[in-house]
């Protein structure tokens, strides 16, 4: 009876070990994914649960998701030729260089963030400039279009004067999908979506009592 109640009482210490392993392992992976720096203002809140995923709210600032677009950018980069940043600061700024004929001139875009139903983002031109060559805003994104590489999951539309970028199609790693919630750049006040399928942590369906 004794080894009975001791088996019983082992089984029941790993169950919470591992429990709290796979807590701990969803909210490294968390922060990994955002990428926080010394003196975050990074915080998780509004936790739901659903049968096969749980969604976490995360919110952070300009700074830190400035660090993280940049970070991807250069490694997105690293093999091309082509540079160009974003800075977040009252819009989106982005800065880069384009090639013309056989030399390359300054590409200026600044865009106001509209933040979709479904999570995705667009970046509606505000003004835009292509080193001193005085061209239609709709011809300098064309050009921007043509040359600038980007991932498969931002377009731009050059008609339509804007840049979708489908945050919601992004390829994750970890499986995870982001989708943005709130984007308030003169507030400082940014927020994401993170779904996370109990599948990519190995665990079967959770259904709720």
């Amino acid at each position: 009876m004794e080894q009975e109640k001791s088996n019983s009482s082992k089984w029941r210490t790993a169950f919470i070990v591992l429990l709290l392993l796979n807590f701990f392992v969803v909210l490294s992976i968390i922060a990994f994914i955002f990428w926080p720096v010394e003196q975050t203002d990074m915080s998780i809140s509004e936790h739901q649960t659903t049968q096969d995923n749980s969604e976490f709210i995360i919110r952070t600032t300009k700074k830190n998701l400035n660090e993280l677009i940049n970070a991807y950018m250069y490694e997105y980069l690293k093999d091309s030729k082509h540079k160009y940043r974003v800075a977040l600061e009252e819009d989106v700024h982005l800065i880069g260089e384009l090639p013309v004929f056989s030399t390359t001139v300054p590409v200026s875009i600044r865009l106001e963030p509209l933040v979709q139903e479904n999570g995705d983002v667009i970046l509606k031109q505000k003004s835009i400039s292509l080193g001193l060559m005085e061209l239609p805003n709709k011809k300098v994104m064309e050009y921007m279009k043509k040359y600038l590489p980007v991932p498969k999951w931002v377009t731009f539309n050059p008609e339509e004067e804007e840049i979708y970028v489908a945050v919601t199609q992004m390829d994750i790693k970890s499986n995870f999908h982001v989708s943005v919630e709130h984007m308030d750049l003169d507030a400082n006040n940014l927020s994401f979506k993170l779904k996370v399928p109990y599948e990519s942590l190995g665990i079967e369906t959770f259904l709720p009592k």
